[in-house]
């Protein structure tokens, strides 16, 4: 199951909403008092008209005012929230973490843990390990096929034929298929150092050791 610890919601933009939403409020409230006041000095006064309708509506619009209101106070709270928990998220460069990619970091004279995680049930499951530009290195065969769970496959940095390859990223492709031949969606996920973070618009990416990047709130598991 994925984390999120530093909250990948879009706050800047949910703030503006609120701040336009009080706005439009405040306009809507001087007109609908400017009218109210209209119709009461240019009523007729043998025939007067139903104060209680008036008292009705001013009810209701203010109710309107004091919802906008709570929710301006509840996104700026959030807005700090997802800060204080963006500093935090510091802490995790330098640390490893498991999050979904394609790519796969081999060290020098290492072994990398690759893993995947399929959509349903399947009777057939292999993955394979490519480079860049698409050649295949090696292959793993025979793998689990339960759904769900995070499996793990281990790469002791060999090819095919036995020989070590160097440190660099790698690809991981899986194949997965049931009993009837329909393929079953995977996810493939890997270990990786957090080099970097950034956080823009109120969502935290990490730059990672392989050269890719992942979204915070898409984190595995914390090493």
């Amino acid at each position: 199951m994925a984390i999120d610890p530093f909250g990948t919601g879009n706050v800047t933009g949910a703030g503006t909403t609120a701040s336009s939403s009080m706005s439009q409020l405040s306009e809507d409230y001087e007109s609908f008092i400017t009218l109210l006041t209209a119709q009461i000095q240019n009523q007729n006064p043998l025939e007067p008209m139903d104060s209680t309708t008036f008292i009705s509506q001013l009810a209701q619009l203010s109710q309107v005012e004091q919802s906008v209101a709570v929710n301006d106070n509840l996104e700026g709270i959030s807005s700090q929230l997802s800060s204080m928990s963006a500093i935090a998220g510091l802490n995790l460069i330098g640390r490893s973490v498991v999050a979904p990619t394609e790519q796969l970091a081999l060290e020098a004279g290492g072994a990398a843990v690759a893993s995947y995680r399929l959509a349903g049930e399947a009777s057939n499951v292999s993955m394979s390990i490519v480079s860049a530009d698409g050649t295949l290195l090696r292959s793993f065969d025979g793998l689990s096929g339960s759904a769900g769970e995070l499996h793990n496959v281990t790469w002791d940095g060999m090819d095919y034929e036995g020989l070590p390859l160097p440190e660099g990223s790698y690809y991981m492709v899986v194949s997965a298929s049931d009993a009837a031949g329909n393929s079953v969606p995977a996810q493939t996920y890997a270990a990786s150092r957090v080099t970097g973070m950034t956080y823009e618009n109120g969502l935290a990416t990490l730059q990672m050791a392989h050269g890719g990047t992942t979204l915070a709130g898409l984190i595995e598991e914390i090493r």
